[in-house]
């Protein structure tokens, strides 16, 4: 039986071409017929989302809390890069030494700037809380003043 197996699997071997014979065989495929080009202008997709903003939590503040957090991630990641590549052609060109960045205390007028400058990033981060406190008040809804008095009091 077993010979009468090795034959047949001889007999089938030598009927399947090898894997290279099919590759010669094998008949170019015919190419798709190239679209001829269109006269019509190119489509303009906009810009602005359309739409609600997608929630990823049930509740809409912590929603906004994650929108803050990550611009929040955001400015801070290009600042530090900038800030190393400044640091670091400082450094090379003997310009000024990291230690003396470490060291810099500014005058009165730079701290003045870096105030305003601070200010007008926190007005950026707490948009999205301000306008909400504003939609609360401007509605006149008290109750949600006195329950978030209430929660933070106890």
């Amino acid at each position: 039986m077993a010979a009468r197996k090795g034959k047949r699997s001889a007999a089938k071997a030598r009927a399947t071409p090898s894997r290279s014979a099919k590759a010669r065989t094998k008949k170019p495929r015919a190419s798709k017929r190239a679209a001829a080009p269109s006269s019509a202008p190119p489509v303009q997709v906009a810009r602005i989302a359309k739409g609600k903003k997608p929630l990823y939590f049930s509740d809409p503040a912590i929603d906004k809390l994650l929108w803050m957090t990550l611009t929040l991630m955001e400015e801070l990641s290009v600042t530090r890069d900038r800030l190393d590549a400044v640091e670091r052609l400082l450094d090379r060109k003997r310009v000024l030494r990291r230690a003396d960045v470490e060291g810099y205390v500014p005058d009165p007028k730079a701290q003045l700037e870096r105030n305003a400058r601070r200010g007008a990033y926190v007005d950026r981060m707490m948009r999205a809380a301000q306008a909400e406190i504003a939609e609360t008040t401007a509605s006149g809804n008290s109750k949600v003043d006195d329950e978030a008095l209430a929660a933070v009091s106890s």
